[in-house]
């Protein structure tokens, strides 16, 4: 009853008051960035405003509380976006002035940075998806901005690590084999998962009544809470349990079904209409795939949490095309600078 019921209000909330905060919001940043010139800057208000923060919020906090498998790292970026942006329209004439792009770019990293407390990918995300500048001309903004959003994130949530230490130690160079095994099929698990989600929204475009939507977010919601109140509700949420789980204790595999059904709770959850982020559902997704993996081939403890970090770092650079990014936000939130290679590779 819950899962139709928030996921349909998740959607009348955007469709109805901000249209513009639908999905992760990363796609409407970059527009912002590639919209912020003199001639079109006044188009940038839709994607960036305080009503696109308030909207964004309570709909993706509604479509958690409905079971959707989504993160909150992508509204972060919109969020943290529109912040700089009104702050940058507020400064007096006498401050010294930062332009809109480097404003959008330096603000959408700092999102990134506070979600999951990885300056480093904050930084790496702002250089590797949004900017065609050289970074010399806001490096100075970035930076600062990034400090700022940690050191605040660190004030309210207190020094975290969003996963913690996994151990990887007594590991071989073999492990080098798994690795590149478990990042192919993750790499083409996510491919598929992109391409699914463009043909549900394409397919949604046909939808012209509100009561089709409606229908269609009914089933689909209805699909995920069946998935999890019969067969495994680590169906729902963002997957963090997933990969705590399977990460810090001996329970370290996975069903083989599960890699699909956290394919298939993203795909249904993201298409809604709501507003969510795809980071740490893909995390989820790419952790089920390792760990799955590692359990065909037998692989002790401490080389499994390797191949389940290969898989995060792969799912998430099969969904977002940013593999710098994807093994940086990894290597920060697990403490784990020892497998840089590994995850880079």
């Amino acid at each position: 009853i819950v899962a139709p019921i928030a996921f349909v209000l998740s959607w009348w909330l955007i469709k109805k008051f901000a249209p513009y905060a639908k999905g992760s919001g990363i796609p409407q940043v970059m527009a912002a960035v590639e919209l912020a010139n003199p001639k079109e800057h006044y188009k940038i208000s839709k994607l960036l405003s305080i009503k696109i923060i308030l909207f964004k919020v309570l709909s993706s906090i509604i479509l958690v509380i409905g079971g959707g498998a989504v993160g909150r790292e992508g509204p972060t970026i919109q969020i943290a976006g529109s912040v700089f942006r009104k702050i940058n329209e507020y400064l007096p004439e006498w401050w010294p002035k930062i332009s809109k792009k480097n404003m959008i770019m330096t603000g959408a990293a700092a999102g990134l940075s506070a979600a999951f407390n990885t300056p480093l990918g904050g930084i790496v995300f702002a250089v590797e998806e949004l900017s065609k500048t050289h970074i010399n001309y806001f490096k100075t903004a970035l930076f600062t901005a990034v400090i700022i959003a940690g050191l605040t994130a660190q004030t309210f949530a207190g020094s975290y690590l969003y996963l913690g230490y996994p151990k990887t130690s007594e590991i071989s160079m073999m492990i080098i084999f798994p690795v590149i095994l478990v990042s192919a099929v993750s790499g083409i698990f996510a491919s598929q998962l992109s391409r699914m989600m463009i043909n549900i929204s394409n397919w949604k475009k046909n939808l012209k009544s509100d009561r089709s939507n409606i229908i269609f977010l009914v089933i689909s919601a209805l699909i995920i809470a069946t998935l999890a109140y019969f067969i495994n509700e680590e169906i729902l949420g963002s997957g963090k349990g997933i990969m705590q789980r399977v990460l810090f204790t001996e329970d370290k595999n996975e069903e083989w079904y599960m890699p699909l059904f956290r394919m298939i709770g993203p795909a249904l959850s993201f298409t809604s209409g709501g507003a969510g982020g795809i980071f740490a559902p893909a995390l989820a997704a790419g952790a089920s795939m390792g760990s799955v993996i590692a359990g065909w081939i037998n692989l002790t403890p401490h080389e499994t949490n390797v191949v389940i970090l290969a898989g995060m770092v792969a799912f998430l650079t099969g969904i977002t095309r940013a593999p710098f990014t994807s093994s940086i936000i990894v290597l920060e939130m697990t403490d784990r600078h020892s497998l840089i290679f590994y995850l880079m590779l």
